[in-house]
C-alpha cells in the first residue's frame, strides 16, 4: 500500500529493505539498508524521511523532521498570504437608463476594475423592454467604448434569459499603455 502524497513516511515507517540516503548537509551517502540508515540518523540526533517513496530504492533524508514541517507550514501559509483572490462584482443596467445614472454606473465599474476585479455588466429586460433588444445592446457598447483604457473584453455581450451580459477584466500590468 503506498502512502498519501501528503503525508511522509519517517524512520520506523520506512518499509522499504533498501533506501538512498541523502546526509543531513545534503551530500549523498549513497544506498543503505533500512537498519543502517535508521542508526545513522539517530547518531545525528535527526529522523530518517522518505522523501521520494516512488524511486528505485526510496530516498531518505537526514533530517530534523519538527524543523521540516514547520517550515513546510511556514511555505504553505506565505503561498495562501500572496494568493490573490479576483472577485467578480456585478451592475446592472436596465435598457431605459438616464445618462446620470449612467455614468455613476460607469465609474463604479472603473473602480473595481481598478481595484483588480472583474465586473459583469448586465442590462436587465422587464416584460415589453423584451422586444427592444438593441437599446441594451447600445447601452454595452457605449460602455465598451468608454471602458477599453482600464478593461479587456472577456465574454461579447450576449443574451441570457432576459437578461443581457457582458464580462470585463482589468488589463493586465505588463500591458498597461
Amino acid at each position: 500500500m503506498k502512502p498519501k502524497k501528503d503525508v511522509l513516511r519517517v524512520n520506523e515507517a520506512i518499509d522499504a529493505p533498501q533506501v538512498r540516503v541523502i546526509g543531513g548537509e545534503g551530500g549523498q551517502v549513497g544506498i543503505l539498508t533500512i537498519q543502517e540508515a535508521l542508526r545513522m540518523a539517530e547518531e545525528s540526533g535527526m529522523d530518517l524521511v522518505e522523501v521520494s517513496p516512488d524511486a528505485e530504492p526510496p530516498v531518505c533524508r537526514i533530517l530534523d523532521y519538527g524543523k521540516f514541517r514547520f517550515q513546510q507550514n511556514k511555505k504553505q501559509q506565505d503561498a495562501r498570504r500572496k494568493q490573490k483572490t479576483i472577485q467578480v462584482k456585478e451592475v446592472k443596467f436596465r435598457p431605459r437608463i438616464d445618462d446620470h445614472d449612467y455614468m455613476t454606473k460607469q465609474r463604479h465599474i472603473r473602480k473595481f476594475l481598478e481595484a483588480g476585479h472583474k465586473v459583469r455588466a448586465l442590462v436587465a429586460f422587464r416584460g415589453r423592454e423584451m422586444v427592444h433588444r438593441e437599446l441594451g445592446l447600445k447601452i454595452l457598447e457605449r460602455l465598451i467604448g468608454e471602458i477599453t483604457d482600464i478593461g479587456i473584453i472577456e465574454k461579447d455581450p450576449q443574451m441570457e434569459g432576459r437578461q443581457m451580459f457582458m464580462m470585463v477584466a482589468p488589463i493586465p500590468p505588463a500591458n498597461k499603455k
